[in-house]
């Protein structure tokens, strides 16, 4: 058990304007949107505490848990400066893990950041899910 995390595209048209709980329920719409994961990881939990804010500020209310949240060009921006600036704050929770932020959390961040870039200007959606 423990805190999971995905960075994923969809078809922008499936996704319409939504910036949160994006989810494609059924098989037909998992084919319509046609997910693909461009990142993982495993209780980073400072991450996961900077996209639980950005999911509050796009209107997000359930618990955030098996929650999307869409990253656009400025939320991107922002999380690279939040990275690079050291801003991640720790975020405890069930199975989230400790404080420290390991040198490939931050790498796979960076991926990330870099695949989303590309996947936008490709005309795609991106998200964040987790799961705990």
């Amino acid at each position: 058990m423990g805190l999971d995390m995905y960075g994923y595209t969809m078809r922008a048209e499936f996704a319409g304007e939504r910036q949160t709980d994006v989810m494609p329920a059924t098989e037909e719409e998992r084919e319509q949107a046609q997910l693909a994961d461009i990142a993982y990881w495993r209780k980073f939990n400072h991450l996961h505490g900077w996209m639980e804010k950005l999911y509050r500020e796009k209107g997000g209310v359930e618990v955030f848990n098996c929650r999307t949240v869409r990253l656009e060009l400025d939320d991107l921006e922002r999380l690279e400066r939040a990275l690079a600036n050291n801003e991640l704050e720790y975020t405890p929770g069930c199975f989230f893990g400790g404080k420290e932020i390991y040198p490939e959390d931050i790498t796979e961040t960076e991926k990330f950041i870099a695949a989303a870039r590309a996947a936008l200007a490709n005309g795609l959606a991106v998200f964040y899910d987790s799961w705990w």
